[in-house]
């Protein structure tokens, strides 16, 4: 019988990242790589039309961040399953990342010791995330009230379209482009953009780009 092949899709705007990624992949018998993407917009478009059945995503990524491509992918491919790869042991960004639907979480510093393990993990339809990242989900567990006392980020209040809006301002793209790329007009991207400051008591598109970074929905 003859096994299937796993197909995987991986995501990150670096280069030498992507390829460690590819060549890590590529060492294991049945694994191949059906896309490779650069932004978080791309990988959403590469797993639409390859549909893979584990996307590697890196979370830090320009134009839509890892958790927000999740949600899209996960939206239209509800088999595919992801793995999110972050420079960052952060429980507020490993709660996102398991919030979008995420089955798995990686440190890029232990992702030469972990990585196929992960994808193994994925592939049989459970849940890896390295030991620093098991810790703190496991502090978050046992400690549930620091989150309900903190209250919700201003950044979950945002809808899905708020929030690629603000990646997309903070990458640097006019409201044209962001319309184009949205397929919605230029006067509705400047409309949702003075929501969202208002919505965040932001005065400046300087303001904006800086609670994207602050936050996670950019890089700096």
């Amino acid at each position: 019988m003859e096994l299937k092949l796993l197909r995987i899709l991986i995501a990150d705007d670096h280069d030498i990242v992507r390829e460690g990624l590819r060549a890590l992949i590529l060492s294991q018998a049945g694994w191949s790589v059906c896309g490779e993407a650069a932004t978080g917009r791309e990988a959403v478009s590469l797993a639409l039309r390859h549909k893979p059945d584990i996307a590697v995503l890196d979370f830090s990524m320009p134009e839509l961040n890892g958790a927000d491509a999740t949600r899209q992918i996960l939206k239209a491919l509800p088999e595919t399953h992801v793995l999110v790869i972050t420079m960052h042991d952060s429980e507020q960004l490993a709660r996102e990342v398991l919030t979008a639907g995420a089955r798995g979480m990686v440190l890029k510093t232990d992702a030469r010791r972990h990585l196929v393990a992960a994808v193994q993990a994925l592939a049989a339809r459970k849940t890896y995330f390295s030991e620093g990242l098991s810790g703190l989900l496991l502090d978050h567990f046992l400690n549930p009230g620091q989150q309900a006392k903190d209250g919700p980020a201003a950044k979950e209040r945002l809808t899905p379209r708020e929030r690629e809006i603000i990646q997309l301002v903070a990458a640097g793209k006019p409201s044209k482009e962001i319309g184009q790329i949205l397929g919605v007009k230029p006067k509705t991207v400047e409309a949702h953009r003075a929501n969202i400051m208002n919505k965040l008591d932001l005065h400046s598109v300087g303001e904006l780009v800086r609670y994207a970074i602050r936050n996670g929905l950019a890089q700096a």
